[in-house]
């Protein structure tokens, strides 16, 4: 669970409209960026670091559909949750299809947009938890990596793009499953239709089948309209349905019986809806477990599970953790404005030998980490965090013997690791203004905090009013 307020940046032209939005979000718990339209809203993205995107569909200068392109492209992972008119539905469906999070109709229900927003926030703390690999020439299909076992899922790739056939994608949090799935998904005679992700642990059980299968008008409290479901979204495209162990046993039933006859009926409504999806799943759980203790349906693992891929953790595949720290130390040379030259062998080693239970995602946060504090032109074994450096930092540490007299003295065990743990963010937050220029909206973004946060901790610390490094006046 995130320990700072989730940013969500509100575009509207409509002053009061934003009004309204500020209020019930605040009131949520969550920290609201205001814009009147798209142009001033980009500056924003620019500045701060933003969780989800809200906005409006008809604006001036830049509109909503114009937004989510440009954020798509900056800001691929960010949900975008569109607001339209009754008489535009059709541009907002489009918009899903094109990568927008989901959409809400003037005048919405205000419980209806709550549960899109927390559907929005629980989907940013999901994906934290997963890799973000970038394009890179040291691999394929956007994913860096040439050891064996990646090579192997290459080809698997290759072969199986282009069929129809479900695939399941397995492997810890933090592998990189859905890079595979947007993989099979470019790499197919669909690559020009919808890509439509559903993580189904970020959707409430009781909103699991209206999210996949659609309501139609009345259907519930809030239903004020009908609504398009996942499935109708993905016609003729990719549906990617991560975490497909979170669904229950009521629901894996329809979704069986979607998956074998390609079609369903709306939340509410007689009809009967056919689609043509390709299927693609992944999960992080063992399913035939889950088959053993009666949590997941065996008829709907096997037809899932026509094609198996399954992401080795990054600790089985060495040889690729060079390559993927040398990425992001490009990556956050760029993003930081260093420029760090290397990776020095020593410290090198031990990001080989560390067992890195967060996968890549885990790695990709140590190297943002070590460029914030190398000042020099090489990443050193003294810019890693301890736990990377474990084994040499317990082995370089004195054992001290500490009396009871001594610890009740020091306050105990609870305030000693709440006062290092408070030096230790007092430091990052040093750095990062010194990297900054003291600039507060820059550092928070660095800091991936919110503005009001970092004031805050700035009061805390005493930092507000203290220069981090040399005054003009030293410099002279």
């Amino acid at each position: 669970m995130r320990s700072e307020p989730l940013q969500v940046l509100v575009a509207d032209d409509e002053p009061n409209m934003r009004k309204v939005l500020r209020a019930m979000l605040e009131h949520d718990g969550y920290d609201v960026h205001l814009a009147e339209d798209g142009a001033v809203a980009l500056g924003i993205l620019a500045d701060h670091h933003v969780d989800v995107l809200i906005t409006d569909l008809r604006m001036p200068e830049i509109d909503g559909m114009e937004l989510l392109k440009r954020v798509h492209v900056a800001h691929e992972s960010m949900p975008v949750i569109m607001i339209t008119a009754h008489g535009t539905v059709d541009t907002a469906v489009e918009a899903i299809k094109l990568g927008a999070f989901d959409y809400i109709t003037k005048p919405f229900d205000r419980k209806a947009l709550r549960e899109i927003v927390a559907k929005a926030a629980r989907t940013c703390e999901l994906q934290e938890k997963e890799a973000s690999v970038e394009r890179d020439q040291t691999g394929r299909f956007r994913i860096i990596g040439r050891s064996k076992s990646m090579e192997e899922i290459f080809q698997v790739i290759d072969r199986v793009a282009a069929t129809p056939s479900t695939v399941l994608i397995t492997g810890e949090s933090g592998t990189g499953k859905e890079l595979i799935a947007r993989a099979l998904h470019e790499n197919s005679d669909r690559k020009e239709k919808p890509y439509i992700r559903v993580n189904c642990a970020a959707i409430p059980p009781t909103l699991i089948e209206s999210e996949l299968f659609g309501y139609e008008k009345g259907a519930f409290t809030g239903a004020e309209s009908p609504k398009p479901g996942r499935f109708e979204l993905a016609d003729a495209g990719t549906l990617f349905l991560d975490e497909i162990g979170e669904v229950s046993l009521e629901m894996q039933v329809k979704l069986l019986r979607a998956i074998l006859e390609g079609e369903f009926e709306r939340v509410g409504g007689v009809t009967t809806t056919r689609v043509n999806v390709r299927l693609i799943t992944a999960t992080n759980q063992d399913l035939r477990a889950r088959i053993a203790s009666g949590q997941f349906r065996e008829d709907l693992y096997y037809r899932l599970n026509v094609v198996h891929i399954h992401l080795p953790p990054l600790r089985e595949r060495q040889e690729d953790i060079g390559l993927l720290a040398e990425h992001f130390l490009g990556k956050y040379n760029e993003r930081l404005g260093k420029k760090i030259k290397a990776i020095d062998e020593p410290a090198m080693q031990f990001l080989a030998g560390y067992p890195w239970p967060g996968n890549i995602r885990e790695l990709e946060n140590v190297l943002e980490r070590c460029v914030l504090f190398c000042d020099d032109e090489a990443i050193r074994t003294e810019h890693l965090p301890p736990d990377v450096r474990g084994s040499e930092a317990a082995a370089g540490a004195p054992n001290p013997v500490v009396t009871e007299e001594e610890l009740s003295i020091a306050g105990g065990l609870k305030d000693q690791v709440k006062a290092a743990t408070a030096n230790l963010e007092k430091q990052f937050i040093v750095r990062a203004l010194e990297q900054t220029g003291r600039n507060v909206t820059r550092a928070a973004q660095l800091l991936k905090i919110s503005r009001k946060s970092l004031q805050t901790k700035m009061k805390d610390f005493g930092l507000r009013d203290e220069p981090t490094g040399p005054t003009p006046e030293t410099k002279k």
